[in-house]
């Protein structure tokens, strides 16, 4: 019994052992070992090693390893996406390596000479992705304008031209400063020009001086440069009014432009190019002009340049008989020396559906209609159908075409373009939104942003490669495709109240501090670039704002 209490008493209290001093081996290596150590770490260690110590700390944001990092979490995923490719890792091509890779889209990152920081275009990514930001605001009328303010976004600038305060750009970078303004009146008569539409072109090389085109109610248009450097508009060229009536929608990419009227009256000009970005454009030439007759709003114009021709598009919406709405795209393809390649037409109604569109007139004989070609295997159907609701808003980014719907609904079409034949698929309907949706626009790559009426919600997308692959269809069933963004207030207090000391109307304020009525969102207004989400708001007092999403 005693032997038996001995052993219990030495299982109770076992002897203690002596500690050893635990020698740092791991530091001792080189810099390039320890960064190779580093690279098979995942994102959350290798933040977490930034604490351990200074050399821990330089090592750990090292360009290669974030690089690396980048192409695994973002390319790699986009590229299982693409058809044809189960094994992305595996594939030669989709190797990782710092000089041979694939990087998709991506691969403006990777440019011979440009220096990346990687870093921080992961945590640009990965704040997208998960709907994360700071949120400010830019107040830009202490009253609604009448007609409604026109805003657009572009290289973090943001434009916009009222009747009140004319035609102005502000940075929504640091301290969103008001970079330049100007009136809209004609210097000869002093007549105030009433803006309806307005347009950026997508054709600039140059991002020091940008030129915007504005659309008046009586069908004249206007085109400015910013000069950044000066930080003044300087007015390129001026149409006269025309008899054709105001130009609802416009799109630019230097030397075209492309307007349309109220009366869907389209049309094409062409610009000779200056000598020099300092002067004033010629009148241009009128290329083409079509009336359409079958096309309803809201439509979506663009163009597209390649080096070798030109393509004209037109997304509109149109009613069939029975079964509701359905949507369609004209194209004209064009030589750079103005010479008409083809016209062409589709719309992605059903063969059980009965359009307008079958009532062209004899003056469009160029136009035909276009369907997969014989023996072309369709796409398997979806249990997800578009709405057949009438459209609210339309965004239309080659080949995307993303359509809002009233019940809270949006739909996705894939625009097919070839040499040989235009198609739109059937299209999916994407859900997500609480409430109805105000308006949606769909950039390069399937990135989009969607804001619901009562402007409490705003979801970004993820709708690149559509349907085309296992994977995609699994997201559309399973509600993937979308995340509604989760905004922070922003932290520069001292600003906010110079801003209200000064009492100035383009001054950074919180955009949470004061509630927004039911219409808060004008037109439905909603853009975005790489970094940042604009917002168009009006408060219940009447003053009208725009809400900067900031990702960075």
């Amino acid at each position: 019994m005693k032997r038996s209490r001995e052993v219990d008493d030495e299982l109770e209290h076992p002897t203690k052992v002596r500690r050893v001093a635990k020698v740092d081996k791991l530091s001792k290596l080189s810099d390039e070992l320890l960064v190779r150590i580093l690279s098979f770490l995942p994102v959350s260690s290798l933040l977490t090693s930034q604490r351990i110590s200074k050399k821990y700390s330089r090592l750990a944001v090292d360009s290669e390893l974030w690089k690396a990092a980048y192409y695994r979490t973002f390319v790699l995923p986009r590229a299982s996406r693409i058809p044809g490719i189960k094994n992305p890792g595996a594939h030669d091509r989709l190797h990782y390596s710092s000089r041979l890779s694939r990087w998709l889209d991506d691969g403006a990152l990777v440019k011979e000479g440009a220096k990346t920081k990687w870093k921080q275009q992961y945590r640009l990514r990965h704040n997208w992705s998960q709907g994360k930001c700071a949120v400010s605001e830019i107040v830009v009328s202490e009253r609604p304008p009448e007609p409604p303010l026109l805003v657009m976004l572009s290289n973090s600038t943001v434009f916009a031209a009222d009747s009140m305060n004319g035609l102005r750009a502000w940075s929504v970078r640091d301290e969103r400063e008001l970079l330049a303004s100007t009136p809209l009146s004609l210097a000869a008569t002093d007549t105030l020009q009433l803006p309806v539409s307005m347009a950026i072109d997508s054709n600039d090389g140059e991002e020091a001086c940008e030129r915007i085109v504005l659309g008046f109610d009586d069908g004249s248009f206007s085109i400015y440069a910013l000069r950044r450097d000066q930080k003044r508009f300087d007015t390129l060229f001026t149409h006269p009014s025309s008899s054709n009536g105001m130009l609802s929608a416009l799109a630019m990419s230097s030397p075209y432009l492309l307007t349309m009227t109220e009366d869907h009256l389209l049309s094409l000009y062409v610009f000779a190019e200056p000598e020099d970005n300092e002067s004033r454009l010629d009148p241009p030439r009128l290329l083409y002009s079509l009336r359409s007759h079958t096309a309803w709003p809201p439509v979506s114009l663009s163009l597209r340049t390649t080096a070798t021709s030109m393509t004209a598009a037109i997304a509109y919406s149109l009613p069939t008989y029975l079964s509701g709405w359905t949507v369609g795209v004209q194209e004209l393809n064009l030589s750079h020396k103005g010479e008409l390649l083809r016209s062409r037409l589709a719309t992605a109604a059903d063969e059980h559906s009965f359009t307008l569109s079958a009532y062209r007139s004899t003056s469009s004989s160029s136009t035909r209609s276009s369907s997969p070609l014989p023996g072309t295997p369709r796409e398997p159907p979806l249990t997800i159908t578009p709405s057949n609701s009438k459209p609210t808003s339309m965004s239309y980014s080659h080949p995307y075409l993303l359509v809002a719907h009233p019940d809270n609904t949006l739909s996705l079409y894939l625009v097919k373009s070839t040499s040989s034949t235009l198609y739109i698929s059937s299209g999916n309907r994407l859900w997500g939104h609480t409430s109805s949706i105000s308006g949606a626009h769909v950039g390069t790559r399937g990135k989009a942003v969607s804001i619901s009426r009562l402007g409490d919600e705003l979801r970004v997308w993820d709708l690149e490669g559509g349907s085309a692959s296992l994977a995609n269809r699994r997201r559309f069933r399973n509600g993937e495709l979308s995340v509604r963004v989760q905004p922070s207030r922003a932290a520069d207090e001292s600003q906010d109240r110079q801003d209200e000391d000064s009492g100035r109307n383009f001054g950074l304020k919180l955009a949470l501090d004061q509630a927004f009525d039911d219409s808060s969102v004008s037109q439905g207004w909603v853009g975005f670039d790489e970094q940042n989400v604009i917002v168009l708001r009006e408060k219940r007092e009447g003053s009208q704002a725009l809400v900067v999403y900031d990702f960075t």
